[in-house]
């Protein structure tokens, strides 16, 4: 089977991708629940807003499928990890759902989604990391589904505490490539602290699409201008979490965000569809 098919639903047809990610309910951390403590109110909210893609968790993605009518793409969500408290446990892990493949039709997903991990001082998650995606790509290709990998390069937890990204090219650049070599189909990457160097990250990526991580909450202006300059640097999307979902107008930001990935838009542009006017 052809994982291309499932990627035609996920991407424009000038290959563009807007994700709303709300699987955060997944990883066990209360800081994440913030906005998606209703989670049919927090689905159904999304999906009208019209996204391309909804990454959801295998216990929540009934919420989107079971909506009538045309609906968003499940990404599914196919490891828990247990990395984001502000203090690291003793056992770090990040697990695969059992089957996860066989579920991901089942749930009819167009993509799986799932991490690789690079924290400081812990080569044994790293590896654990590699081999769930190793494991996901043969059941990938066995079943035509896409396999989006997350590179993540995490701060020492001492730094600053929490789910903190390292910002760094070039310690980002070669977890991309690695990636790629495990055989992403599709990448979901942290910008770099200097946005405007973020070519780099797409080159190294070798023509697998690159769909660049929201992380944090950030300011509508600071959230739309990144947006904006990483689509210049040649990003093939973005993948946008709490920006969304914990946004006063999820809808309004679901909105401005399509625009500049599919549209073009600028940030004035974006901002004046944010606010219900026009641009």
């Amino acid at each position: 089977m052809s994982h291309k098919y499932r990627l035609n639903r996920m991407f424009s047809a000038q290959g563009k991708c807007f994700d709303v990610a709300i699987d955060h309910g997944f990883f066990n951390e209360n800081t994440f629940l913030a906005g998606i403590e209703e989670m049919d109110a927090a689905v159904r909210t999304i999906a009208l807003a019209g996204p391309d893609c909804v990454q959801l968790s295998t216990g929540q993605a009934r919420r989107l499928q079971s909506l009538p009518g045309k609906k968003p793409g499940l990404v599914l969500r196919t490891d828990a990890a247990n990395i984001y408290g502000s203090v690291l446990p003793r056992f770090l892990f990040s697990e695969l759902i059992a089957g996860a493949i066989e579920e991901a039709v089942r749930l009819d997903a167009v993509a799986v989604c799932v991490n690789l991990l690079l924290l400081p001082e812990q080569p044994e998650l790293h590896h654990q990391c590699v081999r769930n995606v190793t494991a996901l790509k043969a059941e990938c290709e066995r079943y035509g589904m896409p396999l989006m990998v997350e590179p993540l390069v995490m701060l020492p937890n001492e730094a600053k505490g929490g789910y903190m990204v390292d910002g760094d090219l070039e310690k980002i650049m070669p977890l991309v490539r690695q990636a790629v070599e495990l055989g992403a189909d599709v990448i979901k990457a942290d910008p770099c602290d200097d946005v405007s160097e973020y070519h780099r990250v797409i080159e190294i990526a070798s023509g697998v699409p690159v769909l660049v991580r929201g992380g944090g909450r950030a300011s509508d202006e600071e959230i739309v201008a990144r947006t904006v300059e990483l689509m210049n640097q040649g990003a093939a999307g973005i993948v946008y979490g709490r920006n969304v979902i914990q946004h006063p107008n999820p809808a309004g930001m679901t909105s401005a965000l399509m625009a500049i990935v599919h549209q073009g838009a600028s940030a004035d542009e974006a901002l004046a569809i944010l606010k219900g006017g026009r641009a």
